[in-house]
């Protein structure tokens, strides 16, 4: 029985290592997968973008600007001239924090008295948000302490005060729960599509998917809005925009899976190997800005970092239609793409 098990187990190995498909499923996906994540997992916040609006403007605000601009974690991308200049920033995502020195900055300072910074962040990424709030202090308390060393006086140090825009409270079920929606729309459109039609061959069968897809996200918003109480701020006619053009991306992608596939096994591992790295790329626990250049471009063709921009905007922010419109083109290109390749490579197939 022992030698019939192993020869058993030999000849399979045989099988699979003979075959050159098989080969390459078994080493080159989890070869790209652990160098996309090597480079895109990380919590680590580098050249976090940030604008600067100093009504001070004298020696000792501008020193405390210069460790903002001398500090790796930090890259300023604008000097504004008015508060009517942050709203815009952030909004946009440009910047994710703002920093407000008052006039009173440097009085305060000589009079003894404790000088304010107001730190205006994008709460969107509770834990994005929080880390660059807490580089921040660290920069203000570290300016504070050499300042007031260097005068030979104890005094009270700069406070640092935060307004969190769009999540207050920095609540991570605020993040989180909007980005799932967009994580099992996409897994369940994406096997459904790659199984389906790779059993069928049917590209009409593509409707059923879709259909699925609006009911699932639909549900999903129903408990992330009534059971785990994440605000709403946004129209509902603008969220389901959003959810019908990354269905269209979803199933374009599935749609060319299943059209190269010749088996469900062949279809289902195909989409796992699209969903396990478009979800890393996507943004949900990660920061884009983070990653390296090259992994930033590649996010550019995954559909789910357009879709994750969209719920948590709509969800938290109340954005528009007009103001996501960067976001839903690319995913209505992508779709559009995804579905005349996988119409050229069913009809290929098929003569």
């Amino acid at each position: 029985m022992g030698t019939q098990i192993l020869s058993l187990i030999i000849k399979e190995f045989i099988a699979i290592l003979g075959d050159k498909r098989s080969r390459m499923v078994i080493m080159v996906p989890p070869i790209l997968q652990v160098l996309v994540f090597g480079y895109a997992a990380t919590y680590n916040l580098n050249n976090i973008p940030f604008a600067v609006f100093n009504e001070d403007c004298v020696h000792a605000s501008r020193s405390l600007i210069a460790r903002f601009d001398g500090s790796p974690s930090f890259d300023r991308i604008a000097t504004l001239e008015s508060t009517k200049e942050i709203d815009p920033l952030i909004d946009s995502a440009e910047a994710l924090l703002v920093i407000h020195i008052g006039q009173e900055f440097s009085d305060d300072l000589s009079a003894g008295r404790r000088p304010v910074v107001q730190l205006n962040i994008d709460g969107r990424n509770s834990n994005t948000a929080l880390i660059a709030a807490n580089d921040a202090q660290s920069i203000v308390g570290s300016f504070a302490y050499e300042l007031l060393g260097s005068v030979n006086r104890r005094g009270p140090d700069a406070v640092l005060v935060d307004r969190v825009w769009y999540n207050p409270n920095l609540l991570s079920r605020w993040l989180i729960v909007p980005g799932i929606v967009g994580l099992l729309t996409m897994v369940v459109t994406t096997m459904v599509t790659s199984l389906s039609i790779a059993r069928e061959r049917e590209l009409g069968k593509a409707i059923s998917p879709y259909i699925i897809g609006v009911a699932e996200a639909g549900f999903i918003v129903l408990v992330a809005i009534y059971w785990f109480h994440v605000p709403f701020r946004g129209n509902l006619g603008t969220l389901f925009i959003g959810i019908a053009c990354f269905l269209l991306s979803a199933i374009g992608v599935g749609l060319a899976i299943s059209s190269i596939a010749r088996t469900m096994q062949q279809g289902l591992l195909g989409a796992f190997l699209f969903l396990v790295p478009s979800v890393i790329l996507s943004g949900f626990a990660t920061p884009i800005a983070n990653m390296p250049h090259l992994v930033q471009q590649l996010t550019l063709i995954n559909p789910l970092r357009y879709y994750m921009v969209v719920l948590r905007g709509v969800f938290l922010e109340g954005a528009t239609l007009s103001s996501l419109s960067s976001q839903l083109w690319p995913m209505l290109v992508i779709g559009i793409f995804n579905l005349a390749v996988a119409q050229w490579l069913f009809r290929h197939r098929s003569t």
